[in-house]
């Protein structure tokens, strides 16, 4: 990961977070696909080409907390409309070691697929690959700052046996293992949240992507 945004969302997963002194980071934009805003512990992150000082502007215009700014509604409205991109959700963002042994779960690569899931996966990241289990898809694929990320999707009919652990288990067997593998969760889905806490992935802070189109 050779972008500066890259650079630090790896000392993050490795134990070096930015400083917890309320401030604010500004940095380039890791390619022409991502902008956006990472919340950590007290310190946040801009990734964007846009002018820093309007960043900074449009941050201390805002009449809320300090530590609260870059992921107030207000904030990230601005953004959208100033950059004319737009997004889904504020995610939270989890990593997870890599582990090396049998999966815990039998898989099948495929190669084109039109699984939402994975349509979602190759709008969003570089070098997927897809793989399917009896009732889920897992996708694994180069996102943003260069990161390893994974998303697991269950059929209904499965739910409710394991499944979706297994699968975020089997992603971190399908990373480098000199690396590590993230998964963004909407706060909101706790079965979701439940299913990459389960299989061993730690919060590291929120994000919001904002994608152009």
């Amino acid at each position: 990961m050779n972008s500066t945004l890259g650079r630090i969302l790896a000392d993050a997963a490795a134990g070096r977070f930015p400083a917890p002194d309320g401030t604010t980071t500004i940095v380039p934009q890791p390619n022409p696909r991502d902008a956006g805003v990472i919340a950590f512990t007290a310190h946040s992150v801009v990734f964007t080409d846009e002018d820093p000082a309007w960043v900074r502007e449009t941050l201390a215009a805002l009449d809320c907390d300090a530590l609260a700014a870059t992921m107030n509604p207000r904030f990230l409205a601005a953004f959208m409309e100033r950059t004319g991109r737009r997004t889904d959700t504020v995610d939270l963002m989890t990593c997870a070691t890599p582990l090396s042994g049998e999966l815990p779960v039998a898989l099948r690569e495929i190669e084109d697929v039109d699984h939402p899931r994975v349509v979602s996966a190759r709008k969003r990241r570089d070098d997927v690959r897809v793989w399917t289990a009896e009732g889920g898809v897992l996708t694994v694929g180069r996102g943003l700052g260069g990161r390893w990320e994974t998303s697991v999707e269950v059929d209904e009919a499965a739910r409710h046996r394991g499944l979706g652990r297994r699968l975020a288990l089997a992603a971190r067997h399908l990373v480098p293992d000199d690396t590590v593998v993230w998964a963004q969760v909407s706060p909101g889905n706790a079965r979701s949240l439940r299913v990459f806490q389960a299989a061993g992935y730690r919060p590291m802070g929120s994000e919001a992507v904002f994608f152009a189109g």
